[in-house]
């Protein structure tokens, strides 16, 4: 009879669907994705202008962007919480050395906390240097931390390197889902995506 029910658990676990994340996330995924690299791309563009019009509008886009990322990564965490992912497959599980599970793990974190601390630390530097923020020009927003020449010079390196090392967190987890694909031509690549899974 156990070995009845563990044949039916593993049969269940290489379901295609019940490998691959649902909808929701898939989207959130890729929503978050683009504008996250959207918005380093701009990040570095804006931060070399010379002070004019064109930078204000960028930097306001920016604050804005940064806005709906947060938003964004509320409700992917709630969602991540209230519909935990897919479990990889027990043949991916076996071949992963034990510091790539560790790493796996870490990284999924590690991104978890930048999506939240980036945007916080970019809101905490405009409102530390007395911009308001004012989301796309119509919603005011709270200031959470108090107008201080001191901290706004503090939180403007802490936002740029934060902003950092996520864009390398993003680059290590894209290197390590190409390589699922084109390596170790596992399927994981295809949880996350829009085709057919596979197994």
């Amino acid at each position: 009879m156990d070995q009845l029910l563990s044949g039916f658990a593993y049969t269940a676990a290489m379901n295609p669907k019940a490998l691959r994340y649902h909808l929701f996330a898939r989207v959130l995924h890729v929503v978050l994705g683009v504008l996250l690299v959207g918005m380093f791309a701009v990040g570095l563009y804006m931060s070399d202008l010379p002070f004019s019009p064109e930078r204000l509008k960028l930097y306001n886009w920016h604050k804005w962007a940064g806005v709906v990322v947060l938003t964004l990564s509320l409700v992917r965490l709630l969602w991540r919480l209230a519909s935990p992912p897919p479990k990889l497959p027990p043949s991916v599980l076996t071949a992963m050395a034990p510091w790539q599970r560790h790493a796996h793990g870490a990284a999924h974190l590690g991104l978890y906390l930048l999506f939240f601390s980036v945007p916080l630390l970019g809101w905490a530097y405009s409102s530390a240097s007395g911009f308001p923020l004012v989301v796309f020009g119509v919603w005011p927003l709270p200031d959470w931390v108090p107008v201080n020449e001191t901290l706004a010079d503090l939180l403007k390196p802490a936002h740029r390197y934060a902003a950092y090392a996520l864009a390398g967190l993003v680059v290590v987890h894209v290197g390590a889902a190409l390589k699922h694909h084109f390596v170790d031509r596992d399927g994981v690549l295809s949880r996350m995506g829009f085709g057919r899974v596979r197994v």
